[in-house]
């Protein structure tokens, strides 16, 4: 044991011996190497020299193993394959591979941008567990980033002073009409939004208060006929025909056969933002994370421009 911690050699000795064994010749090795034939030639040198048998007969027809060269030749590769083992087990600590990502989120956008970016993760680093949070509405989001229990957040934009955006994209409101609607427009207008019975969220959404901040800047009043918690229960009661709606385009991705989608007299939207708390330490595993969650965005985003 001994004199085996004594000897020195090299990892490139190593690399070396398998670049000349697979080529065949100095010259392609040290190609394949991106080193210089000389380069190539001292390192096996060298190599023979620390174990003092020869590893390679030099030809005209090239370089060819000797018995004792196949031997460390199959210890070279084991070696080689033993540091990438050790060098997947440090990731793997260091959460590259491995590793917890809690991520707190309003319920459409749990439902139409989270299952994709899970499943992507899922496939590529299928030791990162994912944790979700459904919550009623964005003030619950940012509680628990700031109470630790999430890592990432979807809220609504603008964030407070705390949290850091670190991607955001355009959700725009769009109003459902009942299957016996006769309207046939794409855009509804107001003389149509401040008759028709409205369903929205509740006061304490914040949609119900976007909503309500629309129609008083057009100088209406808003004044729903229902107003309920659930999305669902607001799109089945559009589906009986029993009112109209006003949701944003995350929250359409189940809508009942036969309800129609139209916009607003003038658009409205909100900036929907994937934020973590300002100055935290985050691990790999949630930066692997936010690389899939954004290019579920993408998507999402672009189908919804060509819609």
């Amino acid at each position: 044991m001994q004199k085996f911690a004594q000897l020195g050699i090299k990892l490139s000795q190593l690399r070396a011996l398998i670049a000349v064994a697979d080529c065949g010749n100095f010259s392609e090795a040290a190609w394949r190497l991106g080193l210089t034939q000389p380069t190539v030639s001292h390192a096996i040198a060298n190599l023979e020299a620390e174990l003092g048998v020869i590893l390679l007969i030099r030809g005209r027809q090239g370089a060819k193993l000797t018995p004792a060269g196949e031997e460390i030749l199959l210890h070279s590769h084991e070696i080689l394959r033993s540091l990438t083992l050790m060098q997947q087990s440090a990731d793997r600590h260091k959460g590259l591979q491995g590793g917890q990502v809690r991520v707190a989120t309003f319920r459409s956008a749990a439902a139409q941008l989270l299952p994709e970016a899970v499943a992507n993760l899922g496939r590529d680093l299928p030791d990162i567990s994912i944790t979700i949070t459904e919550h009623y509405d964005t003030p619950y989001v940012e509680q628990a980033l700031r109470a630790g229990t999430a890592d990432i957040g979807i809220t609504i934009l603008p964030a407070a002073d705390d949290l850091e955006v670190r991607m955001s994209f355009e959700d725009d409101y769009l109003v459902l009409l009942a299957p016996d609607s006769d309207w046939s427009d794409r855009h509804v207008d107001w003389a149509f939004l401040t008759t028709t019975p409205l369903i929205v969220y509740p006061e304490d959404n914040s949609c119900f208060r976007t909503v309500k901040n629309y129609f008083q800047q057009a100088g209406y009043r808003l004044e729903p006929r229902y107003q309920f918690r659930e999305t669902s229960t607001i799109l089945n009661m559009v589906a009986q025909s029993l009112g109209t709606a006003i949701i944003p385009r995350l929250s359409t991705h189940t809508v009942p056969a036969g309800v129609k989608l139209a916009k607003l007299p003038s658009p409205l939207t909100r900036q929907v933002g994937v934020t973590v708390l300002a100055d935290a330490l985050q691990t790999p595993a949630v930066f692997a994370f936010l690389d899939v969650l954004k290019q579920a965005i993408a998507e999402t985003t672009d189908t919804n421009s060509a819609a």
